[in-house]
């Protein structure tokens, strides 16, 4: 019986795990988006910033390209790039909360072994 439930708790702890992880990738492929943005978004601003006020400036809608003051074209940018800080931030600590849970269960998973070291033996011999 203390077996099964230690089975059992082998297989909640590696759904947690295989959920954790799944979520931990999620988060730096999100990351690594944002990270995208803010770079072109820096780039973007300092091409700008070369330019001359009394340079005609366009913005990309689509397929379009509309005539746009170099000042709007700038602070859209900035925006683009304090957004894309911000939400890096936020992935960020995200990222570290599930870190912390992962290394929860894999302390969890690791105490269950050092209970019952037979479990081992039969995880080993499972087939999937």
């Amino acid at each position: 019986m203390a077996n099964e439930a230690n089975r059992d708790t082998f297989l909640e702890i590696q759904g947690r795990m295989i959920e954790i992880t799944g979520k931990l990738k999620q988060l730096q492929t999100q990351i690594r988006g944002k990270e995208g943005e803010k770079k072109r978004a820096f780039l973007t601003l300092e091409e700008l910033k070369q330019l001359s006020e009394d340079t005609n400036t366009y913005k990309s809608i689509g397929r379009t390209f509309v005539l746009e003051s170099k000042s709007v074209l700038m602070n859209e940018q900035e925006q683009k790039f304090k957004d894309s800080e911000t939400a890096i931030a936020s992935l960020q600590s995200s990222k570290e909360y599930l870190e912390r849970q992962m290394a929860e269960v894999e302390n969890n998973l690791r105490e269950l072994l050092q209970l019952d070291p037979g479990i081992a033996r039969q995880i080993m011999s499972m087939s999937i």
